[in-house]
């Protein structure tokens, strides 16, 4: 079994940071892409950063120059330092892994979801 835990969501004024982490856990033999996905009330889920295993990354273009996305490899983390927080950045935020099982099967996990709330 495989499960992605994620922490550091909250509520901040406008301006402010957060921190999210995600770590995934269980029968894992190896991580390919990791990312981090938002859905706000109304709208559908979307990509906000992605990070492959050799550290290649891609952003949505709303969070460019604000978000940075990072991982550590050895603890199976990923991390979405998040600045320069708008309003419109509100969501539950979800973290996503590709991951090869200690069975030899791939497959795509996803966190609980953390919610962040930027007040104006």
């Amino acid at each position: 079994q495989v499960q992605l835990v994620e922490s550091g969501g909250g509520l901040v004024q406008a301006g402010g940071s957060l921190r999210l982490s995600c770590a995934a856990s269980g029968s894992i033999s190896s991580i390919n892409a990791m990312g981090w996905y938002r859905q706000a009330p109304g709208k559908q889920r979307g990509l906000v950063a992605r990070i492959t295993s050799g550290g290649t990354t891609n952003y949505a273009d709303s969070v460019k120059d604000r978000f940075t996305i990072s991982r550590d490899n050895a603890k199976n983390t990923v991390y979405l330092q998040m600045n320069s927080l708008k309003p419109e950045d509100t969501a539950v935020y979800y973290c996503n892994a590709d991951i090869n099982t200690a069975w030899n099967r791939r497959g795509g996990y996803w966190g609980q979801g953390t919610q962040v709330t930027v007040s104006s």
